[in-house]
């Protein structure tokens, strides 16, 4: 049965391939006489346009997959080259940020050369601002030298402050915008004197000013570097700059002013500072600081001073002689 089946398919398909090679023979027989030369002709000229507008729908096909494909790969660069201009932004952004650190510790390095004293650079590591309390915390401690009492300046040899205590690898810095801070300043043109203090905000006042002194906004303020009495050395060098007069109250009938005034440095955003380590103030070394103790004969002990120096004794003089 199967054999048969296979047979009549193998038959089927021997006539339908004559029969093709027949049509095929006799069209080519036909195609080379002039009537079906001209009806080939009417037909292509007949079927021009539409074969022009399928061409045209083609070329516009074409046109459109290839600006599909160039607007992918435009958005590919696009993609890529905003990737480069996020990468260089942030180099730039470091770079200028590295710049301004240099420029920040190429200032404090001149400033170094510049100082009679011992110094040591440090960081500023973290920051307490309060209404009333103005403290800092850098990254040098007594392992570096640093001690309590040390002063503490910023770019231009300003004034920022004082170590209260210190650690190991830390110090604190109270800044004289502190409300516990007090400063005897002086104004560099007259060379009046005050307290400079921190008021409530971080706000410097300059206060007990002579009535008769006239500061002027605009003027400078220094430290003035006096003793506080008692054989107290002030705590800051001479000559530290502390601010500028921004104002200034009188009352006619107080004895005293006031001037407020301009930090010369930006206090709350001090990032490197120097400490000055030698600098001896405050109260003198013990075998220097005035005593009341005598020895036994009523003498003082060697290296001592007395708090107030006694007057010189009246030298004699000789009785006027009498004339006869």
């Amino acid at each position: 049965m199967n054999t048969l089946l296979a047979n009549r398919t193998t038959r089927r398909r021997s006539i339908t391939y004559v029969l093709l090679l027949a049509v095929t023979m006799i069209m080519m027989a036909l195609s080379s006489s002039p009537p079906v030369a001209e009806l080939q002709k009417g037909v292509g000229f007949a079927f021009r346009p539409i074969q022009g507008a399928l061409n045209d729908v083609g070329k516009g096909v074409t046109s459109v997959l290839g600006a599909v494909t160039e607007m992918d790969q435009l958005r590919l660069s696009n993609t890529a080259l905003l990737a480069e201009n996020q990468r260089l932004r942030g180099e730039n952004t470091r770079a200028a940020e590295i710049q301004r650190e240099n420029d920040q510790l190429t200032a404090l390095l001149q400033l170094r050369n510049g100082l009679a004293f011992k110094t040591v650079a440090a960081q500023v590591v973290a920051r307490e601002s309060s209404e009333f309390r103005r403290v800092i915390t850098i990254d040098r401690g007594s392992d570096k030298g640093v001690k309590a009492g040390d002063v503490v300046i910023a770019a231009g040899g300003a004034l920022a402050g004082r170590v209260i205590d210190v650690g190991a690898t830390f110090a604190h810095v109270r800044l004289i915008n502190d409300t516990e801070s007090t400063v005897i300043g002086q104004v560099q043109t007259s060379a009046a004197t005050g307290d400079v203090a921190g008021q409530l905000g971080g706000v410097l006042v300059m206060q007990n000013i002579d009535a008769t002194e006239r500061p002027r906004i605009g003027d400078e303020v220094v430290t003035a570097g006096i003793e506080v009495g008692g054989g107290v050395r002030s705590p800051y060098p001479k000559g530290l700059l502390i601010g500028q007069v921004v104002d200034v109250r009188r009352d006619a009938n107080a004895v005293v002013q006031t001037a407020f005034l301009e930090p010369a440095i930006e206090l709350d955003k001090l990032e490197y500072v120097l400490v000055i380590t030698d600098y001896e103030g405050g109260l003198p070394p013990p075998g220097q600081q005035p005593t009341t103790q005598t020895n036994p004969d009523g003498t003082l002990p060697d290296s001592e001073q007395p708090y107030v120096t006694p007057s010189p004794a009246p030298t004699p003089r000789p009785s006027p002689t009498k004339r006869p």
